[in-house]
């Protein structure tokens, strides 16, 4: 499985992007394709709290899992992301 994160309009750091990396590698097991993740990281108005937005993308079973998720860190808004991946995963496995 191969991840991609792509930081609009900012440089995401080095430890970020383990984390995310970390993070994904489970959910990814589970899903058990191959194929790429695709990770976009976005500042939406910085003056403002729950700015950070992640959106992923994941191939499971034939069909494209998209999730986006907005929270004060990245981090927050990356376990959401997958919470909502692992929701929609037990969906489409129990079709």
């Amino acid at each position: 499985m191969n991840i991609t994160i792509k930081a609009i309009h900012f440089d995401a750091t080095e430890k970020l992007e383990q984390y995310i990396e970390k993070k994904l590698e489970k959910i990814a097991k589970q899903a058990g394709e191959d194929g790429s993740v695709e990770v976009t990281l976005k500042v939406t108005k910085p003056q403002t709290a729950m700015n950070k937005e992640v959106a992923i993308a994941l191939p499971y079973q034939g069909q494209k899992i998209y999730v986006q998720k907005t929270a004060d860190t990245f981090e927050d808004a990356v376990l959401q992301a997958i919470d909502s991946i692992r929701t929609q995963m037990e969906k489409i496995k129990n079709k």
